[in-house]
């Protein structure tokens, strides 16, 4: 049937055709616990394609289940026939009237897209789930999402004015027409059950159908009737929304209580002041398990977040918190800080997927029980309940959300694994479910039911008014075509689950994923689908994530994309090569190892490091590409060349030798061949340094990596001026080291691991001594303090790795009095992608601030990324990144700009690509002595 099927829907439709797996394994899952393997994925161009290809599904019996941004956290966005997938072309903002307050969509289109252009009038879109940068227009109403500021401006079914809708019949629905007459028949024979039936005093019932909204009196709105249907009922193709004046200045007030409950029971009075939003959270969420908070958190255990539209509003209620039982508050006004704030909210349907046992220690959580929603006024005995349940099944969970709505999301460690947790899993969402009923509540209150609560439904509406459910469903979808098994005869909850088909058994690997006991597989599921990897605009603040997705905006690039990916991957069933995968191959070429996700990724995926071990799997016993030999060794061939760096970097400048070495090396023939130092670091250390003899305390072991030792010794040179300047005794290894970096990232992990034995042995007594390790390249650094223990896994190397300090900690821990020559100067440049992701730029702020250099660098990726950007085929891929931020800001700095990256690769991609010299930090401060 497949190939009849593709054919079909290649005949019939203009837009993409997807049946191979690599396309269907991406959308096997979504940001839920849930996995349906589609036999196609379609990308239509427009209404006409949408109909083309449900014509083509009936005429072959297949369901049919559209597709957002695949955040949908209850499994409603995945689907065994025809993937509709509305963000590859129709996510075009059709109009924008500023005096109708009104827009219409596509149903592709970002949120953040459409409350770019509403700002443009001082609008925006109300709605905003914490996905709003990569969340689609669609999904949210098939889901009828909320987001934080549902206390001002509704959920988007308060926010839909119309839609245009294809039943899976491909009959045309246009609720600004006329109410058909076989649906307001439907609604007249129920009107005492569609009345009765329903909770009131609830903002946040998502759950089920709103039939109730077709009652005469309540204007018979067949479009707030579809808004949360989850794709059963129509596909949407247009929709008209309403837009909402933005306040012009929002201040966040945050008031800290003694426990979430406190902080419930406080909410439902600050409503009546006019807040846009009333967020809660709680400390075992945000703070530490030691006890330590966020420095913008006020006192407390847990918060509220109150924005309100202005400055004496904020104060105001400040004052009433204070007498209503809040231990202390903080009212933030700096955009910044603001932001910090909310992103620490926003992420955490992320973060909330690691409960925190320890320091170092960590247990998965699910969203089994995600989103359920009660009367404000008893969310606090809610809560209470709540905890008392989860103890009682013994069970862990944060709850943390939309506490002014009465709406509370948490993540619960439910062992999804092995048969008595997916038991457990079971008893305790029944059990909830009579929990919320008793409370008057949603089992949804934001996100659907889908997969996850739709079972459940009889036991808070009863089984008279979800029959009324599946009879909607069959007026409106009579062949069942339409995402089958969600609301509407419903499968169990506990079926499907996408960890069943992962291996019983831990796999062979290379690395030891420490945070992830030592198990590949639980290292791959730590991607819940959340999707900020999906942004497609660039990270505030110094945020790396993803690159190569911005650059291709397919999903295959993004770091969700290759996580699912994997998982398939140790599946087998979709994806069936195993290490030797094609499809993952594929979408890990264009992975730049930024290792951006490992700190930006809410829940910490590391798919440099998962490349890594992909490739040293795949490439066993076989031959690799060129740039593995050529760039995967650099530091023997470098070594090797050193004695003839004169001669090399003459024939290297003659044009058609030059192309030939670019073509054997498998180097991009875009890319200048760099330039061999003539004289090495280490060389020019032996001739001006008298040996002190073996390292003594207070020594610094200066690490001389091979890009500063072979390629760039004027920054080896400059950090020992400054060392000494500050007081400091920089000492070099006796015998040549190395952190075996490029063998890490071209999976050449059995070499890389000989190459970090053979350097934890020579520097044993410079461990033993306690020597700090100061390395001036950051890639370097970091390959230091992360991979060599995780691939080593011994005590001596993780000594190693807590030795390892960065040129700016060195300068800032072990000479804190020394003062820096003031440059007092403004710079541009690039922030290392792996000094953000692991070794942190704090110390490195705070030195370029005391030496009077002012600005910031650019954020993201400079592209380069090590051998990434010289490997033959990634060269447009590499501008496109550095297009991001970086050049832009190098255009735009001023004259006298320093121009700092630390990183060999940033320098030398600036150079290549801007034509301007960048410089270490360390050279600078050197020039200023």
């Amino acid at each position: 049937m497949t190939e009849d099927l593709r054919r079909a829907l290649e005949r019939a439709v203009r837009g993409e055709v997807a049946c191979d797996p690599q396309s269907r394994a991406l959308v096997t899952m979504d940001a839920s616990n849930y996995r349906r393997v589609p036999l196609a994925v379609v990308a239509p161009r427009d209404a006409e394609d949408v109909a083309a290809a449900l014509a083509v599904c009936r005429e072959h019996g297949v369901p049919v289940v559209p597709r957002g941004g695949g955040t949908s956290i209850a499994g409603q966005a995945t689907g065994t026939g025809v993937v509709l997938d509305f963000t590859r072309h129709m996510h075009r903002i059709v109009s924008l009237d500023p005096h109708a307050l009104t827009a219409r969509v596509q149903p592709g289109v970002v949120l953040d897209d459409l409350r770019r252009a509403a700002a443009d009038h001082g609008l925006t879109f109300g709605p905003d789930p914490s996905t709003h940068a990569r969340c689609t227009l669609g999904g949210m109403i098939g889901n009828n999402a909320c987001g934080a500021h549902s206390v001002a401006w509704g959920t988007t079914a308060d926010n839909v004015r119309g839609l245009e809708a294809l039943t899976y019949q491909g009959d045309p629905l246009r609720t600004r027409d006329p109410v058909r007459a076989d649906v307001r028949a439907f609604a007249d024979a129920h009107l005492a059950l569609l009345r009765t039936g329903y909770p009131q005093d609830l903002p946040r019932r998502i759950s089920g159908y709103a039939l109730d909204a077709l009652l005469p009196e309540r204007g018979r709105d067949l479009a707030r009737a579809l808004t949360g249907s989850e794709g059963t009922l129509a596909v949407v193709t247009e929709a008209e929304v309403r837009l909402v004046p933005a306040p012009p200045v929002r201040v966040l007030l945050v008031l800290g209580y003694p426990d979430e409950g406190a902080a419930a029971d406080a909410a439902p009075a600050l409503l009546p002041y006019g807040p846009l939003t009333v967020e809660g959270m709680a400390a075992d969420l945000v703070g530490s398990p030691t006890g330590g908070r966020n420095e913008l958190l006020p006192e407390g255990a847990a918060w509220l977040f109150v924005e309100m539209p202005g400055v004496g509003e904020a104060n105001a209620l400040r004052r009433l918190a204070g007498a209503d039982g809040a231990l202390a508050s903080a009212v933030i006004t700096d955009p910044a800080a603001q932001r910090a704030l909310w992103r620490l909210r926003e992420d955490a349907a992320g973060t909330a997927t690691r409960i925190r046992t320890g320091p170092e220690t960590s247990t998965e959580a699910w969203p089994g029980w995600e989103d359920c929603a009660v009367p404000p006024a008893r969310l606090g005995a809610y809560l209470r309940d709540f905890r008392a349940l989860l103890a009682e099944h013994g069970l862990h969970g944060a709850p943390y959300g939309h506490f002014g709505d009465g709406c509370i999301h948490v993540r619960i460690d439910f062992d999804l694994v092995r048969e008595a947790g997916v038991a457990r899993f079971r008893r305790f969402s029944e059990d909830v479910a009579a929990l919320v009923v008793a409370h008057g509540g949603s089992l949804s209150g934001e996100h659907g039911d889908g997969k996850a609560r739709a079972e459940l439904l009889p036991r808070m509406y009863g089984p008279e008014l979800v029959g009324l459910f599946g009879r909607f469903k069959d007026l409106l979808d009579p062949a069942g075509g339409l995402n089958p098994g969600m609301l509407v005869r419903p499968e169990p909850l506990d079926t499907g689950l996408r960890f069943a088909v992962l291996p019983k058994e831990p796999v062979e690997v290379a690395f030891g994923y420490p945070h992830d006991g030592g198990d590949f597989a639980t290292a791959v599921r730590r991607c819940v689908g959340v999707a900020k990897c999906r942004e497609a605009e660039p990270p505030q603040g110094a945020g790396v994530m993803c690159p190569s997705f911005r650059a291709t905006g397919e999903e295959r690039h993004s770091t969700r994309g290759r996580a699912r990916l994997l998982h398939e991957m140790l599946a087998g069933e979709v994806v069936t090569d195993g290490w030797r995968s094609p499809e993952v191959l594929d979408a890990l070429d264009l992975c730049l190892s930024c290792k951006g996700c490992r700190s930006d990724c809410p829940v910490g995926v590391d798919m440099a490091t998962y490349k890594a071990e992909f490739l040293h799997h795949h490439y066993r016993r076989r031959l690799r590409p060129a740039a593995h030999y050529a760039m995967g060794r650099l530091p023997v061939w470098l070594r090797a060349a050193g004695p003839f760096a004169g001669p090399l970097n003459t024939l290297a400048g003659i044009r058609p030798l030059a192309a030939l070495a670019r073509r054997a090396a498998g180097i991009a023939p875009e890319r200048a061949l760099p330039r061999l130092a003539e004289e090495s670091f280490t060389r020019w250390w032996r001739r001006t340094h008298r040996s002190p003899g073996p390292p003594a305390a207070g020594d610094l072991l200066l690490w001389p990596d091979t890009f500063t030792d072979r390629l760039s010794p004027a920054t080896g040179r400059a950090a020992v001026r400054v060392l000494e300047a500050a007081g400091l005794r920089p000492v070099l290894p006796p015998r040549a080291v190395c952190c075996g970096l490029t063998w890490v990232s071209t999976g050449q992990l059995d070499q890389a691991r000989a190459v970090m034995r053979r350097t934890v042995d020579r520097l044993r007594p410079v461990l033993g001594a306690g020597l700090p390790v100061v390395v001036l390249e950051p890639s370097c650094a970091a390959a230091l303090r992360t991979d060599l223990p995780e691939l080593l896994g011994t005590e001596d190397a993780r000594a190693l790795a807590s030795s390892v300090r960065t040129f700016a900690e060195a300068l800032e821990e072990f000479a804190p009095g020394w003062a820096p020559p003031r440059l007092a100067a403004p710079v541009a440049g690039q922030t290392h992608c792996h000094q953000h992701a692991v070794l942190g730029d704090g110390p490195d702020r705070r030195l370029r601030a005391r030496a009077g250099l002012t600005g910031e660098l650019s954020a993201g990726c400079c592209g380069l990324a090590g051998n990434f950007g010289f490997e033959r085929g990634h060269y447009d891929i590499s501008v496109a990144c550095a297009e991001e931020q970086l050049l832009p800001a190098l255009r735009a700095a001023r004259p006298g700009t320093a121009v700092l990256a630390d990183g060999y690769s940033c320098r030398t991609q600036i150079a290549q690509l801007a034509g301007v010299p960048a410089r270490h930090l360390a050279e600078v401060l050197a020039d200023g002595l």
